[in-house]
């Protein structure tokens, strides 16, 4: 036995330079494990899904924006006046995750008006990248400063559903934000930019979330 580790040249247990090296298999990451405190996004090797996403994507998009133009030309029939309006539009957001992660997707969100400068508002959006999706649905008030360029501020409450590499998790959300309108045409508004700070609570912990959007307003 012991000739024949000294012909081979070699210490026992040793490995040979020309055996084949395994390659490791990443496994799916979570965007949280309970068990642990740790963040973490989306699945690896997702690559050949993006194409499918930004597809999906850019339809949810379409649909949405013809949902809003359906709605406004409905609440003109009704008389709402300018009580009502629904925004849709692109939305980006920085995922607090770990790694963190860029995800881009879509917001819709409409208000009803109590007054000139204040409104409720419902507010839902969809974002999506590296095989992971986040859904938010949040209410609250809305003020705003009735003008031709009109700024205005949110605090908004309610639930975030993410999904990722199979593991998915439901939890509370909050989005705190505001933006600006300018006047495009009669009842048409561009909002140039939206940007809110919506964390969510994850497995118990918090992710310091960023969304930015832009899109179309509808007043009617």
């Amino acid at each position: 036995m012991d000739s024949r580790r000294a012909e081979n040249g070699r210490k026992p247990g040793r490995r040979s330079p020309h055996q084949t090296k395994r390659t490791r298999i990443s496994q799916p990451a979570k965007w949280h494990d309970p068990e642990k405190t740790a963040k973490s996004i989306g699945a690896n090797g997702r690559v050949s899904h993006s194409t499918a996403e930004e597809i999906f994507m850019v339809r949810k998009l379409s649909l949405l924006l013809g949902l809003v133009l359906l709605a406004s030309i409905s609440a003109r029939a009704q008389g709402f006046g300018d009580k009502v309006e629904a925004f849709g539009g692109y939305s980006f957001m920085h995922a607090d995750s770990s790694p963190t992660a860029n995800l881009n997707g879509w917001e819709l969100a409409g208000e009803y008006k109590f007054a000139d400068w204040l409104g409720g508002v419902a507010d839902f959006d969809g974002h999506y990248g590296n095989g992971s999706s986040l859904h938010t649905y949040l209410f609250g008030p809305q003020v705003s400063w009735p003008a031709r360029v009109s700024p205005f501020a949110h605090v908004l409450i309610g639930g975030a559903h993410v999904s990722a590499g199979g593991f998915s998790d439901s939890a509370f959300a909050t989005a705190i934000g505001g933006g600006i309108d300018t006047r495009l045409a009669p009842g048409i508004y561009w909002r140039i930019i939206q940007g809110d700070y919506l964390p969510t609570h994850f497995g118990g912990a918090r992710e310091d979330n960023v969304r930015v959007s832009t899109g179309i307003v509808f007043h009617f």
